[in-house]
């Protein structure tokens, strides 16, 4: 059954924070409030889409599976009339990791929800799920926590609210189940050679969790989200355990599963009918998890994806408001992080985001405050590139931006700022149909002009630099007397407009 529960009666969104799980089985939609360091549920809404049983063999999302997840955001978007798109956030794993034509479903969906979707990376995920343990159940012994979803299984090391280690794999409990039990049917062969194929595929987390660490490496082991949830209710349920998973109480519903014969045969106390085309899948990973890592008891956990994402909305917002003392954006430990790594001259990128930030403001005086973010983090990181080669540094930043493990930045994120990291120098055919969004176009038109302004790499003074926007046209002033003064940064403007002109999309001029 498609079951939608609520914990209470939504009033007013008032500072509520939503967060929607596009996951590979079910998406959920969470609404709640954070009150002095108090999570208070306000609704809470779930239901089964089997958005992951809709990739055929090409990696192609079918026309039957996105309807399913359109359908169920129009039902949530009913729900988020009044809410400012800065308190909601909805994100996306495995599955649209995975499709060919995410995009074409997204547009679709972001119509649907009225708000923006984010697709995250694997790790990013982990994060996320560590996040909302952490805060909901906190504890300070080491813990295991581990989430197996749809399509993939998280699997992070932390201490107190810190993941020490967090890795994704891709594996799950539909693509198990569609794998080794396509017909329902259950049978010893069939559960071994799951088995095998789980361990083969989470062999490399023994070496990452359990290798890399003295032991004991933790102290308890918790299961987020659904599989875990399901199963711990049905083992309650049967009087097996009091919820706790065991090797044996595994072991117990796998000789269940194999006298039945089939998962509609199947009759356990506590196992919902939307879990019984997956139930064979998230046994054989929950059985392979146990015994490979050597777990003696893996208890349910509180927090999950959703939650993680509340808390990490509220801290994008307080540090958005410059509340940096009660929270901090995890994107700016990552930018600063980045610039480490990759050996930035932090002084330029300073002198370069300053600049493009003031641009911007003249261009687009009404933008988002995301927006202005996210110009900021592209100057910090336009030149990344240059660990590679200076040769076509923007290319190689580019490429590093798309395609990083950035904790905090979703996979859309990541590819504007590297569209604004390819787009900050030479021609600007390479972007043409991106800049057909005029919100990247006032970004990159900023940045590349900060860029020129700034090309000696020195101090320079912004207020020699105006800039005047009547729709599509842009006028570029220069304080007198400073073109005679600057005949190279004069050329570089000059060849600027001819970029623009070859575009066509906007109409550039210059007044030195």
């Amino acid at each position: 059954m498609n079951a939608l529960r609520s914990d209470s009666p939504l009033t007013q969104p008032g500072d509520a924070l939503a967060a929607i799980d596009m996951g590979s089985n079910s998406f959920r939609l969470e609404i709640a409030q954070l009150h002095r360091g108090q999570y208070k549920r306000q609704l809470y809404l779930k239901k089964t889409v089997r958005l992951g049983a809709g990739l055929d063999g090409d990696c192609m999302l079918t026309p039957e599976a996105m309807q399913r997840g359109l359908d169920c955001l129009a039902g949530f978007a009913q729900h988020l009339h009044d809410f400012p798109a800065a308190r909601v956030r909805a994100v996306a794993t495995q599955t649209l990791r995975e499709a060919r034509n995410r995009n074409a479903f997204l547009a679709l969906a972001q119509k649907t929800l009225g708000h923006g979707i984010e697709v995250i990376s694997g790790r990013e995920e982990a994060r996320l799920i560590f996040a909302g343990v952490a805060r909901l159940q906190p504890s300070e012994r080491p813990r295991l926590v581990i989430d197996i979803g749809g399509r993939s299984t998280e699997m992070i090391l932390g201490l107190g609210r810190k993941p020490l280690k967090a890795e994704s794999f891709q594996i799950g409990s539909v693509s198990l189940s569609l794998r080794y039990f396509p017909d329902g049917r259950f049978t010893p062969e069939a559960f071994r050679a799951a088995q095998v194929a789980a361990g083969a595929e989470l062999e490399e987390a023994l070496n990452l969790f359990a290798r890399q660490y003295s032991q004991p490496v933790w102290q308890e082991a918790l299961g987020s989200s659904g599989t875990v949830g399901a199963v711990s209710q049905l083992l309650a349920a049967s009087g097996v355990t009091d919820g706790s998973i065991t090797p044996e109480a595994l072991r117990w519903c796998i000789e269940r599963c194999l006298a039945a014969g089939h998962m509609d045969a199947l009759d356990l106390p506590g196992l919902k009918d939307d879990r019984r085309a997956v139930v064979g899948g998230g046994l054989c990973i929950l059985y392979t998890l146990l015994t490979q890592f050597q777990i003696e008891r893996l208890q349910p956990a509180k927090g999950a994806l959703r939650q993680g994402v509340v808390f990490d909305l509220a801290e994008r917002l307080q540090a958005s408001q410059g509340e940096l003392s009660r929270g901090r954006d995890m994107r700016d430990q990552s930018v600063a992080a980045l610039q480490l790594r990759f050996g930035v001259d932090t002084e330029q990128a300073q002198r370069v985001q300053d600049l493009a930030l003031q641009l911007h403001q003249q261009l687009a005086p009404k933008a988002e405050r995301e927006r202005q973010r996210e110009l900021a983090w592209a100057a910090k990181l336009h030149e990344i590139g240059m660990m590679v080669s200076h040769h076509d540094h923007h290319r190689h930043s580019a490429y590093l931006l798309a395609h990083v493990d950035a904790p905090g930045f979703s996979q859309n994120q990541l590819h504007r700022l590297g569209d604004l990291a390819l787009g900050q120098r030479g021609g600007l055919r390479k972007l043409e149909q991106e800049l057909q969004d005029e919100s990247l176009l006032w970004q990159l038109l900023a940045l590349r002009l900060a860029l020129i302004k700034c090309h000696a790499r020195q101090p320079v003074d912004a207020q020699t630099m105006r800039l005047q926007r009547e729709g599509d046209r842009v006028s570029v002033r220069m304080a007198e007397g400073w073109a005679q003064a600057h005949p190279r940064a004069l050329y570089l403007l000059n060849e600027e407009l001819e970029a623009w002109r070859k575009l066509g999309r906007l109409q550039l001029s210059l007044q030195a």
